[in-house]
């Protein structure tokens, strides 16, 4: 996994309330086990028409948000089944930072697993971040993980708490796996004394 440290980046403003993963990625598109290729279809039922042509007023098509690295969306976002493909898509759209005032608790932590920070803040804080994101591509917004603070385009810093072993994980790169290979000479000295005791397994 890519290691978290600081985005600099295009904020899309996506102010619905209770964003669920049906939304995100659509059921049609879960047959895949590969976290690749989702992006084109984040948001499918929004971003296109049934004949598959973009959707000018989604947000995520207007020019100006196309490559939009942040995201401050509505309440409850993440919400519904809990289906991983939802944090692969927006992940493979591009997305690193969803900032909301609350997540379903699957999403959340799938989003931390998948290499995005997933940031939890009050509502007039949203509302600033929200209006900042509006200004477009000119307007640049900072996430600074180590520090834990969103700077926005005019130098306004708001502070965000975050799980300190997530925060080790995203700084480091480290997903499930990454954490069980740093364990690596201790399975295979378990592994070893097991073979010698137990040869017969």
């Amino acid at each position: 996994m890519e290691k978290f440290t600081k985005v600099t980046g295009i904020a899309a403003p996506m102010p619905l309330v209770n964003i669920d993963t049906d939304m995100i990625i659509p059921k049609g598109f879960l047959k895949t086990i590969k976290r690749t290729g989702l992006g084109v279809h984040a948001f499918d039922e929004m971003r296109y028409d049934r004949q598959g042509n973009e959707i000018p007023d989604f947000v995520l098509n207007k020019p100006q948000y196309r490559k939009a690295e942040i995201l401050v969306a509505g309440d409850n976002f993440g919400c519904g089944s809990s289906r991983e493909h939802a944090p692969w898509a927006l992940a493979d759209f591009g997305i690193k930072v969803i900032i909301s005032t609350s997540f379903a608790d699957i999403f959340f932590n799938n989003s931390f697993k998948n290499g995005m920070l997933p940031i939890v803040l009050p509502q007039e804080q949203v509302d600033i971040l929200m209006q900042d994101a509006e200004r477009g591509a000119n307007a640049r917004m900072t996430v600074d993980l180590e520090n834990q603070e969103i700077t926005t385009s005019d130098g306004h810093v708001i502070p965000f708490d975050v799980d300190p072993f997530k925060k080790h994980c995203l700084l480091n790169g480290l997903d499930d796996i990454g954490l069980t290979l740093e364990k690596a000479t201790s399975i295979d000295s378990f592994e070893s004394q097991a073979a010698q005791s137990r040869p017969w397994v």
